[in-house]
């Protein structure tokens, strides 16, 4: 589906900028650890009552604190030092920060890379058959697209949140799994299974479609009329064999920027949903950034990392959505030659 000449741009767009190289490294660091949370993750992200001997939580290095406690019958400050055996600190109910960080980054990437794959298998061929047919069937498709663009993304998720409900879905860790059979030096206590907001990922999707419905339909629009596609129609070829063979195949390099450009749109979305108390896990990013609200001046470590993770994940998919753009796009490439 990708021609040879696409190819050799990418390569020759990936090797001329800098940021494409930054994106990558970016996201193949996030995703190595989602993947290996269970090995580099140091404590159980589920286990609560990590505390210091005197109370509170642990600090990450550069965060000490004092704190007040009752001693012989006397209240004095002590004060509370980072410790090796929590490497960022613990929260407010006193679980590991770095591990819950890691097992975070796992429920973002895999809702955005499941939210993405349902829109692409709504939006799609929903837009490439309204730009194919056009007339009646392109007005009515496109009249319900609009319908859904009439309502905020985040006013219309959270009201499919409540028809859905949030139940996760849960499925077996194969890295945990797997190391019953290899010394993957895994810590003790780490959950079997890695728990899906599956009502998250199908709302985003809902969310979502609408603008690869858009997409594909301007580029059905534009390709309908092709001499191939007349070819095929004197020949007797079926509109359905056509739109798989001729229209979606030359019309992928759009639906693939936007495809990773929605990623980052779908962390974002997920993020704010489990802020709200709507993701149906507490193993989210979005989650931890509520959890640390109410101390954020005091103890700014418990929301300040997972906030890190979103902003770089969003980064890093942008600049990959960008490097994609600015490959495949020939009108980016005519331009810059004209100016």
């Amino acid at each position: 589906m990708i021609s040879n000449r696409v190819k050799s741009n990418l390569r020759q767009t990936f090797r001329n900028s800098l940021l494409p190289k930054v994106g990558v490294l970016l996201l193949a660091t996030i995703v190595l650890m989602a993947v290996f949370a269970p090995v580099l993750a140091t404590h159980d992200p589920t286990r609560t009552g990590y505390f210091h001997e005197n109370g509170g939580p642990y600090p990450p290095p550069g965060f000490d604190y004092t704190t007040t406690v009752a001693q012989g019958g006397e209240i004095g400050e002590v004060r509370i030092t980072a410790t090796s055996e929590h490497l960022l600190g613990t929260n407010t109910v006193g679980q590991d920060v770095y591990s819950r960080f890691l097992y975070g980054a796992r429920v973002s990437l895999l809702v955005g890379l499941f939210g993405v794959s349902l829109a692409l298998v709504i939006g799609v061929p929903f837009g490439l058959v309204a730009g194919y047919y056009g007339g009646r069937v392109d007005d009515g498709l496109m009249r319900l697209a609009d319908v859904m663009l009439a309502f905020p993304s985040l006013v219309l998720a959270l009201a499919l949140i409540g028809v859905f409900g949030q139940q996760p879905i849960r499925i077996p860790d194969p890295i945990v799994m797997g190391s019953e059979y290899l010394d993957l030096g895994i810590a003790s206590g780490m959950p079997e299974s890695i728990p899906i907001p599956g009502s998250v990922t199908v709302v985003v999707a809902l969310v979502t479609w609408v603008w690869f419905a858009r997409v594909s339909r301007g580029e059905a629009l534009s390709l309908r009329n092709e001499e191939y596609v007349k070819a095929a129609k004197s020949m007797g070829e079926h509109n359905g064999a056509i739109l798989l063979k001729h229209v979606l195949p030359n019309s992928v390099t759009p639906i693939i920027v936007l495809a990773t450009i929605q990623i980052a749109v779908i962390i974002l979305i997920e993020a704010s949903l489990a802020y709200l108390g709507f993701s149906g896990t507490t193993l989210s990013w979005g989650y931890e950034i509520e959890r640390g609200q109410d101390v954020l001046r005091t103890r700014p470590w418990v929301s300040m990392l997972p906030g890190i993770g979103i902003v770089l994940s969003v980064i890093s998919v942008n600049l990959l959505g960008d490097w994609f753009r600015d490959a495949l796009d020939p009108n980016i490439e005519g331009s810059e030659r004209g100016a």
